[in-house]
């Protein structure tokens, strides 16, 4: 069998559309032998992410163009038996369509997105939902989002894959993971970590105010904060709440971080906090876990579902629980001890191999089923 995946997120800083491409394609390698893989890449140093048995075709960064023509063109000439895409498959697409959808924030919340952008998703999205062999999804809440939105004629085709904290995000030494983010970002104070790229729906601004409250309430408390992700329109506001919180010295942006780089961030961090509103999955949550670290987290979306009992959980709306929840973890040795160990053992239920080998029976189900139409259509 062939399959193409397009890849086009990995090596763009696309974080968890690429985390989750790249960790599939990875396990895909050590997974299955036999069948051949083509992957789309945009980056031109994205082909380390794969194998090197696996064909690589480069394509567009531009959407417009990549979608519009050329991935369909490629298809033609590679003859997959189908495409896995994350939300949007390409225009005439010319094989059966596998289509990841990680949440329909883009619906229930549009005003997380620029105004454009979330009318573009709202029509892409619905085409290659209606069209798809079948959809892939991260979450119980996902799936259930995606047949509120599209309804009860899509659910058959969903199938929940979790995703997991990549192999490389595991427990290291305190003290190396210090010595490495002190070099690396300048920080030598004990600090509160965040993962997000800067946009409305990972609540920063929230997390700021309600930090600036825990320095003003506890003053025996010397952490700093650290957030770590991207810029983006959003960005602005963001950085402004910080300049206007009373704690702007006790604050950094840590823009996006490679893989390195995180791992040493969440083992040096005293506590991992994640205050989004609303999440598809939530993978920062697991990542904290993997590496050893305690976790609060908002009681929204997807987020219990993934966290379950191994964190402390608060109303993202509510600058008083927040606070309550750092304070709590950051004063109570023990109670940080126990969601460590509680942690640790809820990430390790989750795997890359376990997704890959539930992605790659989801591929056969379709491919099998295209051949048998092919074979039917031809003997006609």
């Amino acid at each position: 069998m062939r399959f193409a995946i397009d890849a086009h997120a990995i090596g763009r800083h696309l974080t968890g559309n690429e985390v989750y491409v790249r960790s599939l394609l990875r396990s895909f390698a050590a997974l299955d032998h036999e069948s051949d893989f083509v992957t789309y890449f945009s980056a031109d140093d994205a082909r380390q992410w794969t194998a090197e048995r696996f064909q690589a075709r480069q394509v567009s960064p531009n959407p417009f163009v990549r979608l519009g023509v050329e991935l369909a063109m490629k298809l033609r000439q590679d003859r997959p038996d189908l495409v896995h895409v994350q939300y949007t498959a390409p225009l005439g697409c010319p094989v059966p369509v596998v289509v990841s959808v990680h949440d329909v924030s883009f619906l229930v919340h549009p005003e997380y997105f620029p105004k454009l952008r979330a009318l573009q998703l709202r029509w892409t999205v619905e085409r290659t939902i209606r069209s798809a062999a079948r959809i892939l999804t991260v979450s119980d809440f996902s799936r259930d989002s995606i047949i509120e939105a599209y309804g009860e004629s899509c659910a058959r085709k969903i199938v929940v894959v979790p995703n997991a904290a990549a192999s490389g995000l595991r427990p290291m030494s305190r003290e190396s993971a210090t010595a490495a983010v002190r070099a690396r970002f300048h920080a030598a104070k004990p600090f509160i970590l965040s993962v997000g790229d800067l946009q409305p729906r990972k609540n920063h601004i929230g997390l700021i105010a309600a930090f600036a409250e825990l320095v003003r309430g506890y003053p025996q408390l010397t952490h700093h904060l650290v957030l770590a992700g991207k810029d983006t329109w959003f960005s602005p506001k963001v950085r402004e709440a910080a300049r206007q919180s009373g704690v702007a010295d006790r604050i950094q942006f840590a823009g996006y971080v490679s893989d390195e780089d995180l791992l040493h961030l969440y083992n040096a961090c005293d506590l991992f906090v994640f205050p989004s509103f609303y999440e598809g999955f939530g993978l920062p949550v697991l990542e904290a876990m993997a590496c050893g670290r305690a976790v609060a987290c908002s009681s929204t979306s997807s987020i219990p579902e993934v966290a379950d009992s191994a964190a402390i959980m608060f109303d993202p709306y509510s600058t008083r629980e927040m606070v309550s929840a750092m304070a709590d973890l950051l004063r109570d040795a023990e109670l940080r001890a126990r969601m460590e160990r509680l942690g640790l053992q809820r990430a390790s239920r989750f795997s890359w191999r376990a997704a890959a080998q539930q992605t790659l029976e989801v591929y056969r189900e379709v491919a099998e089923r295209h051949r048998a139409r092919t074979r039917e259509f031809v003997h006609r």
